[in-house]
């Protein structure tokens, strides 16, 4: 049987915005190496636009945007800049450098967003839109134009200024569902309506990006293409504001396992979903959900016996999808003391993980030291291992020891010593239990006026042997830095997870600097 050749007319194109909306969700910074490694994956995975951040905000995101463009093999390299002339020069020059940049510019159009947010008129917004569009378009052939808060905007506006953005220039145009507010079927229709009323609707391509505030963003997104829209803003495992945005697997995999009724296509390699949904949630120190639709631990669990006995007579009568189309491997016990290194490098290349001579060696090395400390290493220990050492390798601040006194007898202590730009501090102190002594102790060694916002143990695996996986948030200066650290030691994942989310201010701060220093 011949396949169908595929019409460009049915064409999503997939619109990553995990860089810039998905940082915005708060504790979710990454540091300017996880964002250059994670554009990389999204290159590599077929994703047709990424939004690499949002330059004219620090030095740092201008950085990132910067080099994320010099390496894009594939994808358009986009920024986001608002209604202003400062913002659009610092975007085209930022993503210039791309084989194809994207100036992204947004600005409100709802009634209550115009007056309250930006105190100006419907005339004044669509001045204002018509000449940043222009002059975008005069610095790069492909600019975007969202409206912010769209599906709130009135329609006749609506059409009027979108109609004028597409005259100056505007190749694309995104009607975003700003605050998670409308309905599958309100919004198809929205969509559609404005796309037969728009003269020259044909001249642009219409996008769609939906937040996730009543659950409804990826049903939300798929509607809007069904409506006429031919490019979906989603971001990896639905991180972003708020409640999050339309989870790029979920839609991915909603048009591929349901083509019978979302007959569209994409580039998207599906295998590459699970390792991109991991390696966001090392970068970012978000857990994903077990129970999380496409990429959850849960995903593709059945505890139920009739369940179970279904799933082994036929998987099908229980799984809509085989774990392999997301590149899910079935958990199982790999590695041991005994195991070579071509066991772990091979392990390690069916995971998904691409490392080189050099981070090969220190994880093989790590994972030969937890082999000692951990009879059986597993698919969850190795991912563990490999994602904090990708995350902190560039880490100003290290743990090198850490002894620790507790017990039924207070107050309990610790001893530490850290690695500072590569001098060795030591110091003792004290606290009401033992994390908090261990958290003291960082404090007298690092002076810092950061907030503990959370703190969040869980284990890797099963058994009493299991590795502690901690999460700290710490809050600073408006921010909130988030960090993951594993160890079969509680106590040392907790040190490690603390320094992880104190590099990561660190980092910020001397990134952001030089912005900081030329204003």
């Amino acid at each position: 049987m011949t396949t169908a050749p595929k019409s460009d007319k049915d064409r999503v194109i997939i619109f990553d915005t995990t860089l810039r909306d998905g940082e915005q969700c708060p504790g979710a910074t990454m540091t300017f190496e996880e964002k250059i490694e994670i554009a990389e994956m999204l290159d590599d995975m077929g994703v047709d636009v990424i939004e690499a951040g949002f330059p004219i905000t620090s030095e740092g995101d201008f950085q990132a945007v910067s080099e994320i463009a010099r390496r894009s093999k594939n994808s358009v390299i986009a920024g986001l800049s608002r209604a202003n002339p400062k913002d659009i020069d610092r975007c085209a020059e930022a993503v210039k450098f791309a084989r194809r940049g994207r100036v992204h510019t947004v600005i409100a159009t709802s009634p209550l967003h115009m007056r309250v947010k930006l105190n100006m008129t419907p005339e004044q917004v669509m001045e204002l839109s018509i000449a940043n569009v222009t002059r975008a378009r005069n610095q790069i052939d492909d600019v975007e134009w969202s409206a912010e808060d769209a599906t709130r905007s009135e329609m006749d506006y609506l059409c009027r200024i979108v109609e004028a953005v597409i005259k100056a220039g505007a190749t694309t145009v995104n009607i975003p569902d700003t605050v998670g507010y409308t309905t599958p079927e309100e919004y198809g229709h929205f969509m559609r309506t404005l796309i037969e009323r728009v003269p020259n609707s044909d001249k642009a391509v219409f996008s769609v990006h939906c937040h996730n505030d009543l659950g409804m963003a990826v049903a939300n997104s798929l509607a809007g293409i069904a409506g006429g829209a031919r490019q979906i803003e989603c971001t990896v495992n639905g991180i972003g504001e708020r409640a999050g945005n339309a989870a790029l697997e979920e839609v991915v995999m909603a048009i591929n396992v349901r083509n019978d009724v979302f007959p569209w296509w994409n580039k998207i390699d599906t295998t590459m979903l699970t390792r991109a949904s991991k390696l966001v949630s090392a970068a970012t120190s978000f857990p994903v959900q077990y129970n999380k639709a496409i990429v959850g631990r849960n995903a593709f669990s059945h505890e139920s016996g009739i369940h179970q006995d279904g799933v082994l007579k036929d998987a099908s009568t229980y799984e809509i999808m085989k774990p392999e189309m997301i590149g899910l491997k079935k958990s199982s016990l790999v590695l041991g003391k005994h195991s070579g290194r071509h066991a772990f490098v091979h392990r390690l290349e069916e995971m998904g993980y691409k490392l080189g001579a050099n981070q090969l060696e220190d994880a093989f090395v790590r994972m030969k030291a937890l082999a000692d400390r951990k009879k059986d290493i597993y698919d969850e220990d190795i991912e563990a291992l490999v994602d904090q050492e990708i995350a902190n390798a560039h880490d100003h601040i290290k743990l090198t020891s850490l002894t620790v006194i507790a017990g039924t007898h207070g107050p309990q202590r610790a001893t530490m010593k850290l690695s500072i730009d590569g001098v060795i501090k030591i110091e003792e102190a004290e606290g009401n239990g033992p994390v908090d002594a261990v958290f003291n102790c960082i404090k007298l060694l690092v002076p810092h006026e950061a907030k503990l916002e959370l703190y969040q143990v869980h284990a890797v695996t099963e058994g009493t042997d299991a590795q502690a996986e901690v999460s700290v948030r710490l809050a600073h200066e408006g921010r909130s830095m988030t960090s993951k650290a594993s160890d079969p030691d509680t106590l040392v994942a907790s040190a490690k997870a603390y320094l992880g989310a104190l590099n990561k201010i660190v980092m910020k701060h001397q990134r952001d600097r030089p912005a900081a220093a030329a204003s």
